[in-house]
């Protein structure tokens, strides 16, 4: 499922496990095609922003991601890579009329969870040891789609999409 209205404002997406896992060791700790499909269909043509370890957690050949404006947050001021504009802070890195997505790490959600207006997330059934959490949502979310269980055609990993949104802004 993904919306169908027009995307404005900041949104967040990540995949977790039911206990809020979405990392390990710099990366994802399980692989489900269909998940990477979807964020694909969610992120669109917009802009994505992610901490620098997230950058440099993409395989190379995906870096930057296609066909968007690829923000990366980093602290060090000499940091560059082809293809990734670099914001020093997130205030620069959503300063855009563009519809952006939040995609990690940790610290990037946690800093970015004031500001956001939806997220778009894929719990996926798995119960995996991680050192990065999705941050939670608390009170003033609303869920607007929770999509059906279904599983992945690599190896039947259950999975499901689920959008949120703001309260007082839906």
């Amino acid at each position: 499922m993904a919306w169908t209205e027009p995307v404005r404002g900041v949104g967040m997406v990540w995949a977790r496990t039911a206990s809020g896992v979405i990392g390990a060791d710099g990366g994802i700790p399980w692989h489900v095609p269909e998940d990477l499909a979807h964020f694909r269909q969610v992120t669109g043509d917009g802009v994505v922003v992610m901490g620098r370890r997230t950058w440099e957690s993409l395989p190379p050949r995906f870096r930057p991601l296609p066909g968007r404006r690829n923000v990366v947050l980093t602290r060090e001021p000499t940091w560059t890579a082809e293809g990734a504009e670099v914001a020093h802070d997130l205030g620069a890195a959503l300063d855009t009329d563009e519809p952006v997505w939040v995609m990690g790490g940790g610290a990037v959600y946690a800093e970015a969870l004031p500001f956001a207006d939806r997220v778009s997330e894929t719990i996926v059934d798995l119960d995996v040891p991680g050192d990065t959490r999705a941050p939670e949502l608390g009170d003033g979310w609303t869920l607007v789609e929770d999509g059906p269980w279904q599983e992945s055609r690599v190896d039947a990993t259950r999975y499901r999409f689920r959008e949120w949104r703001r309260a007082e802004r839906a």
